[in-house]
């Protein structure tokens, strides 16, 4: 797995660092069983409260391995051994569950971005909740280019960021944009010299609250994107209602009143 995605955990954050870096980490076959893989694995991680995804070398993620783009042009599978027209991980196919596994997470997931962030490597930043990019990030949808569209939950994810029209655009165009323009779009949380740092040390403040309050906002968050207003608030009692009292809350009072580091249960 190392070969293509390296993961280290410290202080309940989790860091997974795509590593090809001689491709600018393309997404190959192997690529994206790392992917699927490291992020399962975290998915079962209760002593992890947040996630940070990077990649090494020049580049976040370059999109698509070129080679796999040339041999479906000559009439093969993406991925040779997976038929992406089957949903085998819940509403997504093999492809989108690369991105989609990210939102789905129970902690949230801050993506580091530098160099490019085109095509599959765009929207795998998406499938982040916040991204934090170096000002001389380039992006696109650049699907348009190759003759195909955006397959990996990026129409899902773009259209709750940006306004539709610049959707449209990016989308239908396929031109690189800046950094500055991503964060004028809403795909960026913020630009940073050093991304990885900030979205390091985000993490670590995150993983300081209570794990059970970070993981229960982020279902919120998740369900608010896609429910109507009385499920939205039904849902924020029932939260709160599981939170008030408990062990987590607590020691996030008990802590605060005394100034001290918490301990937090992982349970």
């Amino acid at each position: 797995m190392e070969d293509r995605v390296r993961l280290t955990i410290e202080e309940g954050v989790a860091h997974v660092r795509l590593n090809r870096p001689d491709k600018m980490n393309a997404l190959d076959p192997a690529m994206f069983e790392a992917i699927i893989t490291v992020g399962t694995q975290l998915g079962a991680c209760k002593d992890v409260r947040a996630v940070v995804l990077s990649g090494e070398g020049r580049a976040f993620c370059a999109g698509l391995d070129l080679d796999r783009l040339l041999a479906t042009a000559n009439g093969e599978r993406l991925i040779p051994s997976i038929d992406l027209t089957q949903r085998t991980h819940g509403i997504a196919n093999y492809a989108q569950h690369l991105v989609w596994l990210w939102r789905e997470l129970p902690m949230p997931v801050i993506a580091a971005v530098h160099g490019v962030a085109f095509g599959g490597g765009f929207q795998l930043a998406l499938g982040a909740d916040l991204r934090y990019l170096a000002p001389a990030t380039q992006l696109a949808v650049i699907e348009a280019k190759w003759g195909l569209v955006p397959d990996m939950a990026g129409t899902q994810l773009m259209r709750h960021l940006a306004r539709e029209d610049v959707v449209r655009e990016l989308t239908y165009t396929g031109r690189v944009f800046s950094a500055q323009q991503a964060l004028a779009y809403g795909f960026a949380t913020g630009l940073a010299d050093d991304p990885l740092a900030a979205a390091l040390s985000t993490a670590q403040e995150i993983a300081n609250r209570s794990p059970d309050a970070i993981r229960a906002a982020k279902r919120l968050l998740n369900l608010a994107a896609t429910c109507d207003a009385a499920t939205g608030l039904a849902a924020e009692t029932a939260e709160q209602a599981a939170l008030l009292g408990s062990p987590n809350h607590v020691e996030a009072v008990r802590s605060n009143l005394e100034k001290r580091p918490p301990r937090w249960s992982c349970a």
